[in-house]
């Protein structure tokens, strides 16, 4: 648990002063700038995610439906909560409801396309001759889990039987706990998997229920090779690398830049020379780190 005496103020938690007009509206709790401030403090200190000010609406509307589960009467309650010795346990679902987790099935596939089709060729040529080669992957910000699923599918898809003589692992990291879960489970309702091919989805995935509406469920073959676990981003990194590539996507757009900066070293300690880092489609490089090369739309390589 977090030292409260170190607790970020709210200045430096959030650079630009949230406009106090924003909470003049009449709400069900009443949540003021003092509120959003302490809480937008721990969110940066303990997941290096900066809260802008148009993010109370936001804010609000998540933890309001945690306060009503608590039923705790207004947010006072759940500040004091938050900053209390038994206040841990809190913080996880406060970094669980804060936290975005937008995601889908071959989400910006032309990422997919260069795995496919540039940095696999490359890892068979250079190991074509081991016996056992030892090929990683990297989802880092895996959210409910499609990004490494889609990465085991394209994996299995590229590779064929060659696949089998290779020590193979995809690793899948997020820092919501909930979303962990859901990826260890690898079930997601029919709608949410329209982006698999047909003829991917028929031979990965087995069709099942998911709270009695139609679902689908990963198969061993993907789940084999992928293994999730929860990961803060700012702490310390239990696994040791190297990785051959490393999705890192619409993750660093809710860091600030001394954020950014860190991740994005400590990612280049991680991944081998030549290898790969992929980020999302409003995320850069540019004046980060000179650690890398564009090798193609938000795909930088290791120098």
């Amino acid at each position: 648990m977090t030292d409260r005496s170190t607790i970020l103020s709210p200045e430096t938690a959030t650079p630009r002063r949230t406009p106090a007009a924003v909470f003049d509206t009449a709400r069900e709790f009443r949540f003021e700038r003092h509120h959003f401030d302490l809480i937008a403090g721990l969110l940066y200190q303990l997941a290096g995610i900066a809260l802008a000010p148009h993010k109370v609406e936001m804010v609000y509307a998540r933890l309001a439906r945690r306060l009503r589960e608590l039923e705790l009467p207004d947010f006072d309650a759940y500040c004091a909560l938050l900053e209390s010795d038994g206040g841990e346990c809190e913080i996880g679902f406060l970094v669980n409801a804060l936290t975005t987790n937008l995601t889908s099935f071959y989400r910006e596939s032309h990422h997919f396309d260069f795995l496919a089709s540039v940095v696999l060729p490359q890892l068979r040529e250079r190991n074509a001759g081991a016996s056992r080669p030892r090929l990683r992957l990297w989802s880092a910000g895996c959210s409910s889990g499609p990004e490494p699923y889609t990465m085991a599918m394209v994996l299995v898809s590229a590779m064929g039987a060659d696949l089998r003589r290779w020590d193979a692992r995809i690793l899948a990291t997020d820092i919501d706990t909930h979303m962990v879960e859901t990826a260890r489970r690898g079930i997601y309702p029919l709608s949410g998997t329209t982006g698999i091919p047909p003829a991917i989805r028929q031979r990965f995935t087995v069709d099942t229920r998911l709270d009695g509406e139609p679902a689908v469920a990963m198969g061993d073959e993907l789940k084999r090779l992928v293994t999730v676990k929860p990961l803060n981003l700012l702490e310390h990194w239990p696994m040791s690398g190297p990785f051959d590539a490393i999705f890192c996507r619409n993750v660093l757009i809710y860091f600030d830049r001394r954020g950014r900066t860190k991740v994005i070293e400590d990612f280049a300690r991680m991944i081998r020379p030549g290898g790969h880092l992929f980020l999302g489609h409003s995320e850069s490089l540019y004046g980060v780190s000179n650690l890398f090369r564009q090798a193609g739309p938000t795909i930088y390589r290791r120098e």
